[in-house]
């Protein structure tokens, strides 16, 4: 009998940890500004090094990112837990004029102050 009682509750607290797993906040359609990086460069947003970007025709200067305003269009949860996401500008123009979308590593960009909440 306290060999079920234990499964039972065993069973019920695993329940609730599921539960309370799913607590990504992001959805497709969310609005988020970039903010300036948190040292040099952007450790939490992957955009490309310099050198990709000036091959691809653009301009390698963090001014044309600051402040842009951009929209969720993917969130993916990888493996390890990682909430993923794809963002592209909301204005339909691209990033450092070569790079139509991104991806970054929502709930470190967000702790570091990388991005911001519209």
């Amino acid at each position: 009998m306290k060999n079920l009682i234990f499964l039972f509750l065993l069973g019920l607290g695993t329940i609730n940890l599921s539960a309370q797993n799913d607590t990504s906040t992001v959805k497709e359609g969310d609005l988020f500004q970039i903010a300036s990086p948190s040292s040099q460069e952007y450790k939490h947003i992957n955009f490309p090094k310099g050198n990709f970007i000036i091959k691809r025709g653009g301009i390698a200067s963090h001014k044309l990112v600051i402040g842009k305003k951009v929209v969720v269009t993917q969130v993916t949860e990888r493996e390890d837990g990682v909430t993923e996401v794809r963002v592209k500008p909301a204005n339909h123009s691209r990033f450092y004029n070569a790079l139509s979308s991104v991806t970054l590593d929502y709930e470190k960009a967000l702790s570091s102050n990388e991005i911001t909440l519209l």
